[in-house]
């Protein structure tokens, strides 16, 4: 799928329906492919970590999950034609997904973030077939025994959809090296959206979201935890908005 230059990353300029019809094609093929969610702090993140950058790049499909970055793409002439949140393609994703009986793998979250967010899924979509769930431990990637074990878990029930939930760039690192041997459809890499699905955070009301200000909504439930991301690190987005001008014309 053809992608569009947005500051220091490639995007997939499409609607939450066509992003869903993409990933159902891959899995009903049982062609393995993985899915990036790009924000403010993604794209602050990439600016140095050019590993994460070429993952993101090379990601069979890169959505925009901001809307400060909507905003920037019509600045620039290149409009979008919608943010496509994780939170809102996971559950569109394996609602048509249960229509088809397929299974999903639940893997990151705190504790047993995973296994709360199973049950949900179980309830709410009984046509889905929930294979399995799992949180690693904090720091999981660095020990190869356990690593070994979710490789080895994964590769027993190969999920049509794997969702991995570890934060950025975590999860986009571990998928990128991992998608092909532990899913037979589809990886995404779904941060947060673990939490939501488990029950233990509550999105943004339509308001927030819609308005380009979900990042205050989630500040004001963690103002200590979110303080730096997004009055420190993330007021970078401006400096990158300028130096990225010229390549966007």
């Amino acid at each position: 799928m053809e992608k569009t230059k947005l500051l220091n990353t490639y995007v997939n300029n499409v609607t939450l329906k066509e992003a869903v019809e993409f990933l159902l094609q891959k899995i009903r093929q049982q062609t393995p492919a993985y899915v990036v969610e790009v924000n403010v702090d993604v794209v602050v993140k990439m600016e140095q970590d050019t590993v994460l950058r070429k993952i993101t790049n090379d990601a069979d499909l890169t959505l925009v999950d901001g809307q400060p970055l909507i905003w920037l793409a019509k600045l620039y002439g290149r409009p979008l034609k919608m943010k496509v949140s994780g939170s809102d393609l996971v559950p569109t994703l394996l609602e048509c997904a249960a229509k088809e009986g397929r299974s999903v793998f639940v893997l990151g979250g705190k504790e047993d973030a995973a296994h709360k967010a199973a049950e949900n899924i179980k309830a709410r979509y009984p046509g889905l077939v929930v294979v399995g769930a799992l949180s690693p431990s904090m720091g999981f990637e660095k020990k190869p025994e356990e690593v070994a074990y979710i490789r080895e878990t994964l590769q027993k029930v190969k999920p049509d959809i794997l969702l991995a939930c570890f934060g950025c760039p975590k999860q986009e690192k571990w998928v990128s090296e991992h998608y092909r041997d532990c899913a037979s459809g589809v990886t995404l890499c779904a941060g947060a959206t673990v939490d939501f699905l488990a029950g233990n955070v509550k999105r943004a009301p339509k308001v927030f979201s819609e308005n380009g200000l979900e990042w205050f909504y989630r500040f004001v439930k963690e103002p200590k935890r979110l303080f730096r991301r997004y009055f420190v690190d993330d007021m970078q987005i401006f400096c990158l908005a300028w130096k990225y001008r010229k390549e966007q014309q």
